[in-house]
């Protein structure tokens, strides 16, 4: 009987072996294979290098009419019914001279303005006298008759449609408007 108490120890053990090495696996679960990671994307294939764009012009484009309006300056004032060029206006106006003589193509309209004081016809005539008074003086700078033109708007164009006294101030006035010629 030994024999058969033998062989059944050996077969316990090796059931319990068995049962061992399940448990063991049981409780230990096996290591899932890691899925692969995708390598991050490739960086997007640079373009070629391209020169910065130019910077902006800073002010105004020279021989523009901007240019003459922001760096000469196209309006003087007058008196009260006076159409002769007053001191602080001269500067303004050999600079429009000397603006026009440097670029050569552009043409000009002096356009005299009166303040609404006055009848209309008056006004007119004031505006034009105005108007040939600043054209005068700037051909007497060098610029060419034949490239300045010019109209009166008597009343009829105020710039400030105020009634007090610096309105009326504001509109007398000749005013340079480039017609043609500019860049």
């Amino acid at each position: 009987m030994q024999s058969f108490n033998t062989k059944g120890a050996v077969r316990l053990a090796l059931i319990a072996a068995a049962a061992l090495s399940l448990t063991a696996c049981a409780s230990k679960p096996k290591p899932q294979p890691v899925a692969p990671t995708a390598p991050p994307p490739a960086p997007a294939p640079m373009a070629p290098p391209t020169a910065a764009p130019a910077p902006a012009p800073v002010g105004a484009v020279p021989g523009s009419a901007q240019d003459f309006v922001v760096n000469v300056g196209d309006r003087v004032y007058f008196d009260l019914d006076q159409y002769s060029i007053r001191a602080d206006a001269a500067p303004v106006l050999d600079a429009q001279a000397a603006w026009l003589v440097r670029y050569p193509a552009v043409q000009v309209r002096i356009e005299g303005n009166a303040d609404e004081r006055g009848t209309r016809e008056y006004n007119l005539a004031l505006g034009s006298r105005r108007a040939n008074s600043v054209r005068e003086h700037l051909v007497g700078r060098g610029v060419a008759p034949n490239r300045i033109s010019t109209v009166s708007f008597g009343k009829e164009r105020p710039i400030d449609p105020g009634t007090s006294e610096e309105s009326y101030q504001r509109n007398r006035n000749a005013a340079t408007a480039i017609t043609g010629g500019a860049r």
